[in-house]
């Protein structure tokens, strides 16, 4: 019982003793050169002076920044960009695929087929083995990518089987990386689900 009366008092004793320091200390923190110093408030004042704007920056930039996660696309991080679709644009697109996973994510690409263009496919041997074969699939007879029959641990893929000239309102999007998941999959999409994009990194 002794021993824990003894430990209360060596507790308030430390309190005690760091609220005394305590004026001190914040006079330091507010610029003083040491603690026997008089404070000097309008150094916090320019601190305050430079950091809340910069704060307020970053409250207001970051929230538009979105981090590209896919090595596919030539681009760390993106903005929203208004104006019409330009082929080549980045632009952004929520899937909704089993591949992908159970909830819908956002996926940044490339416009590379655009409407009134004509696309196309042909099926060649796979190098993934002998019974299977890869696809490729042309803009106006410029090769966009290949579709590959697996992913890389072994699940099957669909290639899209549509053909002809893409009508109004509805697009081709990926890129040229041999692993990238994008239209040569999951098809055109429509212009209204499109987000164009910035790259900014």
């Amino acid at each position: 019982m002794l021993r824990l009366f003894w430990l209360l008092v060596s507790a308030l004793r430390a309190l005690w003793w760091a609220l005394r320091r305590l004026p001190a200390e914040l006079a330091v923190a507010l610029g003083a050169g040491s603690v026997d110093s008089p404070p000097r408030p309008h150094r916090v004042w320019i601190a305050i002076g430079v950091s809340l704007p910069t704060a307020l920056l970053a409250a207001w930039f970051v929230p538009q920044v979105t981090l590209v996660m896919s090595p596919s696309i030539e681009a760390w991080a993106v903005r929203k960009d208004p104006g019409p679709i330009a082929r080549g644009d980045y632009v952004m697109y929520t899937l909704f695929h089993p591949i992908a996973g159970p909830k819908p994510v956002n996926v940044t690409k490339h416009a590379l087929c655009m409407p009134g263009d004509r696309l196309t496919w042909r099926e060649m041997p796979s190098l993934s083995g002998p019974k299977v074969r890869d696809t490729q699939f042309f803009c106006n007879g410029t090769l966009l990518g290949t579709a590959l029959p697996f992913t890389r641990d072994g699940r099957h893929l669909t290639h899209e089987m549509w053909t002809g000239v893409i009508p109004a309102g509805q697009m081709y999007i990926g890129s040229h990386h041999p692993q990238g998941f994008d239209s040569r999959y999951f098809g055109l999409v429509r212009l209204d689900r499109l987000t164009r994009m910035e790259r900014i990194l």
